[in-house]
């Protein structure tokens, strides 16, 4: 293909006026044989300029990720375009000289395109990328090792997630690549220029990635690691140049010498955290583990000591070297052999490094007046946490405090001489790091006696001042305090409603943002763990409310309005009559939101908080069907936005607010919503369809009527189940799928007969190819079993017709022997019952009944297994209903501290359990004991395979079978089924019944007995309901009576004429009687 030709094809595209002309012209030859290697030619030509080789790269690599794989040609379908296989040989003869040649820019592109390549390549198809790697990296040209190694790095990544024994042809490769590594390394760190320290970084990367997940010890040997660990230490002692101290300190960490430690300090950590705790660690790794504890801790933590000690020195660290230093010093609190090292350095640690790091900086103080959103941001945002060294402080503050001796009450001490500052030596900053710390430590502080009862004073003496400072960053400290202790039982009323009063006032009146913020976050933690704060807050709510959306709108911050999510569900009358106001606030900040997203995450957590925070609203004014109807508008205006411009991100939170918008009533702009679901639903597949489902249900169970007034609605929710089930996609969107067609039929029995033929043909067409869980099958044949309840004559007429087409096998008899086999698959109340209720149908047909001679024997006995199911799902509901959502707060206790002598292991982990039983077995032999007892596995409550569900996951999905007036009990039915067949079809009822064992007798007739107190039960309910007039009811209980022990607990009493009788006895519930 001609060079030149491509190079102005894609010079065109990045001409505004000719884009769409020569991206057409891509299109048309990008399948040509010779395109791909071409376009590689074009990208690696010098004289091309770099934009034109930018927009190339980028085109091969989407030619590359998407054609670089043969695909299969599906039935009736075209072969789907993938690049030839020669044209493939020639790129890969030429991808890694490409990346080693590449100026930067191109090379990322083209390291992406290399990765698929690996992927799909290595090593069936392509095992020299190892030797074209091993020959860069021998040359004698600084140029080539770079792109060599990136190679390499890409090589890595496509096994970091395997297992050992998939990671063979990398082991392989390393074993040639390894020692270059390091020779390399090691040769380079004489250099310190920035171009040597870029490949000493990109060498650790290198090394990082090999040794993330897996430790290959047959690869690196202790000799090899020892040279290794070396290296690192080198690293991380190298100094820094002088001249990037000239460097501004926002860019400093980005040079290459500080890269070149975080990736070395990031290594270290790895190595200790994943392969370095004996007790931890999986059995392949518990010799190196003892052999790395007492080999290279003391070396490391000096190494790590020194960069704390530049640190405390006021020396330049990077942030990211300080977090991972700190983090492998919070490793080391754990173990014992570590701990003894560290003890004599941890309290300066705390007072030099930690201390510091939890005080109001300079950077905090400049952030806070240039920008203070920027500011509320960085220190709400969590994902800066995994990399802030503030972070890595309190995690390590509080892992000492809590497992070694003494360090809680030195640090405390520290605390509190800073709050006294008797002596004048301490300013604000560092009483706000005292403050920090102190709340850090709550949960220690709250546990421990001592400290519990000296909180109170504390937040009087030491935070309440704080409210009136003239420093902004003390105010906010005060607020978070509050926060960190809005558990504790306040000693005091007094001081619970100061401490309200002064939040408040410092949310309403607080003139700097970010006292603002932490103030709202006090009150929601304050709500949240203080019941007397709800009556407190009540005659502000409404100036709170209308507060916390101007803050919203002014910071987008997600955290605010999880507020607003905690207040109006506790206020919702007093705020009923800003519930508009609310609602149009939160859409038109979300609008803000979303027209100014960059595509970070902070934005998507804000969006998403803001349509949770609307569904809170719609969901406390659901019962109002007024302020539901002024709520409907702007709610779907949200939706319809979302759903229009296929902001995907979004969908599952517009489902949910369409969820509460249907859940009473549904409106006519509500019905063309429907149409625009299915829209949706023809443009993204299936992907969304179980997201959808539950507006689906309320289409259809909501406004029955409605619904079935327009063809078009059946007709879109059979053609989406119909879509989902002929996918063959095996996951739960097709049980979904199936659940949605026998609600249709459940709940519009005899109204939709005419469609029935299509479900059951769908259905049955669905069961005939493989179906892999037995879960998707039931609720099949559930389908099938909903339109025999409803029209037992209409199904086996349908399925007489469909016989036509499979002369050789009964569908009827293979549909119910299936089913009667698979009684023991149906969980929960709703599909068990619906099974019985099908059986009494199926049996009440009398003469049109189908052949039942194959199932007799197992009729019944499937019945007895479903009513055995149906008695746990009734009990686990009875025990749900009676659970309170109330908490008592923990007992206050001492935690133990750990001895200079002892590991801290958290995980009560099988694999924890067999090193520890190992470990002492090991010990016991070299005292000389015979250690004979063993530590049995370890069973956690958390898996039980022989776990059964009481209530499935679609029970949610209610048909009229499932409303609390339901006067259909499948109890009643069963009895009431099998009295009839004894009477008028007695042999019939002999053959159901002569094959019982006498066990299976005793369960028919405790069948029988619960199904006549049911029918007592729902007799007295209905003579309650009509007021008992001209009424009268007898209880018959078919046992002995046993109890007359307890016959004084039945209570009597009068309500006008209706005599009320409660029973204390299993069985029985209150019976009113004229």
């Amino acid at each position: 293909m001609d060079t030149r030709k491509l190079t102005e094809i894609l010079r065109a595209t990045i001409d505004p006026n000719q884009r769409q002309q020569a991206e057409e012209q891509l299109s048309q030859i990008h399948k040509i044989i010779g395109f791909a290697p071409s376009l590689l030619q074009v990208v690696m030509l010098n004289e091309v300029t770099i934009p034109v080789r930018q927009a190339g790269v980028v085109y091969l690599k989407n030619l590359v990720t998407s054609g670089w794989l043969e695909k299969e040609a599906e039935d009736g379908e075209p072969i789907p375009f993938s690049i030839h296989e020669q044209d493939r040989a020639m790129i890969r003869d030429i991808i890694v000289d490409a990346i080693v040649q590449a100026p930067d820019i191109i090379k990322v592109q083209l390291c992406v395109c290399l990765k698929t390549i690996i992927k799909h390549d290595f090593p069936s198809r392509w095992t020299q990328i190892v030797d074209k790697i091993h020959i860069y990296l021998q040359n004698h040209e600084p140029n080539s090792w770079m792109g060599a190694l990136l190679c390499l790095y890409q090589l890595i990544k496509c096994y970091e997630y395997h297992t050992a024994d998939k990671r063979v042809p990398l082991i392989e490769a390393m074993n040639l690549l390894l020692p270059m590594m390091y020779n390399l390394i090691v040769n380079l760190q004489a250099d310190q220029s920035p171009e040597s320290v870029t490949i000493q970084k990109q060498i650790l990367k290198c090394f990082y990635g090999l040794i993330k997940f897996n430790l290959p010890l047959g690869l690196i040997t202790k000799e090899i690691f020892t040279k290794w660990m070396e290296v690192l230490r080198s690293v991380m002692e190298q100094p820094v140049p002088e001249h990037t101290l000239q460097v501004d300190e926002d860019e400093r960490m980005e040079l290459p010498w500080w890269k070149c430690k975080k990736w070395a300090v990031h290594t270290l950590y790895r190595l200790f955290e994943r392969y370095g705790s004996p007790v931890n660690v999986r059995d392949e790794y518990v010799q190196f583990a003892e052999w790395y504890l007492t080999t290279f801790t003391g070396g490391i933590l000096e190494v790590l000591l020194r960069v704390l000690d530049q640190y405390r020195n006021k020396i330049y660290v990077s942030p990211r070297v300080l977090q991972q230093t700190i983090s492998y010093i919070d490793q080391c609190i754990s173990h014992a052999h570590s701990w003894k090292l560290l003890k004599p350095h941890m309290f300066a640690i705390i007072k030099d490094v930690l201390f510091p790091l939890m005080s109001y900086s300079e950077a905090d103080e400049e952030l806070w007046f240039s920008d203070p959103h920027e500011y509320i941001r960085i220190k709400f945002d969590i994902f800066e946490d995994f990399v802030s060294p503030v972070t890595a402080a309190q995690t390590l503050l509080i892992s000492c405090c809590k497992k070694r001796k003494d360090m809680l009450e030195e640090t405390m001490h520290l605390c509190m001489q800073v709050l006294r500052n008797q002596n004048g030596e301490y300013g604000p900053r560092q009483k706000d790091g005292a403050l920090h710390m102190v709340g850090t430590l709550v949960d220690i502080l709250i546990k421990k006696k001592f400290y519990n009862e000296e909180i109170d004073p504390l937040l009087s003496e030491f935070v309440i001042p704080e409210f009136h400072s003239q420093l902004g960053y003390m105010r906010a400290r005060a607020c978070w305090v509050l926060h960190c202790f809005s558990s504790i039982r306040f000693k005091s009323e007094m001081l619970l409603v100061e401490v309200v009063r002064l939040t408040v006032n410092a949310f309403l009146n607080d003139t700097e943002l970010p006292v603002k913020v932490e103030a709202a976050i006090a009150i929601q933690m304050l709500l949240t763990s203080q019941n007397k704060v709800h009556k407190l807050l009540e005659p502000q709510v409404k100036a709170v409310t209308t507060e916390l959306l101007n803050v919203i709108r002014e910071t987008e911050n997600d955290n605010i309005a999880n507020v607003l999510q905690k207040i109006v569900p506790l206020y919702t009358e007093q705020l009923m009559p800003m519930a508009y106001e609310i609602t149009d606030h939160l859409a038109t900040t979300f609008s803000k939101v979303i027209e100014t997203d960059s595509g970070t995450d902070e934005k998507a957590i804000t969006a998403m908080g803001l349509l949770n925070t609307m569904q809170a609203v719609l969901t406390v004014m659901e019962d109002n069907p007024e302020i539901m109807l002024q709520l409907e508008s702007t709610v779907l205006r949200v939706v319809g936005h979302i759903l229009h411009h296929n902001i995907i991100e979004y969908y599952e939170e517009a489902m949910t607010l369409l969820c509460n918008l249907t859940a009473k009533s549904i409106s006519k702009d509500l019905w063309t919503v429907l149409e625009m679901l299915y829209q949706v639903f023809e443009k993204e597949g299936f992907d969304y369809f179980t997201d959808m489902m539950p507006v689906l249900h309320n289409y259809i169970t909501v406004d029955t009527n409605a619904f079935l007034s327009n063809e078009n609605h059946i007709l879109a929710m059979f053609n989406m189940v119909k879509v989902v089930l002929n996918s063959d996609a095996e996951d739960e969107s097709e049980i979904y799928a199936a659940k949605l067609l026998e609600v249709i039929v459940l709940q519009c029995s005899g109204k939709i007969d005419n469609c029935l033929p299509s479900f059951v043909e769908l259905v049955l067409s669905r069961l005939t190819r493989k179906v892999k869980t037995s879960e998707l099958r039931t609720m099949l044949l559930q389908v099938l079993i909903a339109i025999l309840y409803c029209n037992p004559h209409l199904l086996f007429t349908i399925l007489e017709k469909l016989q036509e087409s499979v002369p050789n096998a009964s569908i009827t008899q293979h549909f119910i022997k299936q089913w009667i086999h698979d009684t023991d698959c149906f969980m929960g109340l709703h599909d068990r019952k619906l099974c019985v209720l099908g059986i009494c149908t199926l049996l009440e047909m009398g003469p049109q009944r189908p052949n039942l001679d194959e199932v007799i024997p197992k009729l019944l006995s499937s019945c007895l297994v479903l009513f055995d199911g149906l008695k746990r799902a009734y009990e686990a509901r009875a025990e749900a209903d009676e659970d309170t959502s109330s908490e008592e707060n923990d007992e206050e206790e001492d935690e133990e501290v750990l001895s200079s002598d002892d590991d801290d292991v958290d995980q009560m982990t099988n694999e924890y359990l067999e090193n520890l039983a190992r470990m002492a077995t090991k010990n016991s032999s070299q005292q000389g004991v015979n250690l004979t007892a063993k530590i049995e596995e370890y069973e956690s409550d958390d898996d039980d395979e022989s776990y059964e569900p009481d209530e499935t996951a679609i029970e949610c999905y209610t048909t009229p079978l499932d409303e609390k007036d339901c006067t259909v009990d499948e109890y009643i039915k069963f009895k009431n089924t099998l009295t009839a067949l004894s009477t008028n079809e007695p042999t019939l009822y002999h053959a159901l019944t002569s094959v019982l064992t006498e066990e299976q007798r005793k369960q028919l007739h405790a069948v029988f007995v619960l199904a006549d107190q049911r029918k007592a039960q729902q007799d007295s309910k209905r003579i309650e309901q009509s007021g008992g007039k001209n009424s009268c009811i007898f209880i018959l209980y078919s046992k002995p009576l046993l109890f007359t022990p307890l016959i004084s607990r039945i209570t009597l009493n009068y309500k006008g004429n209706i005599l009320i009788l409660k029973f204390p006895f299993e069985g029985f519930n209150t019976y009113y009687f004229p």
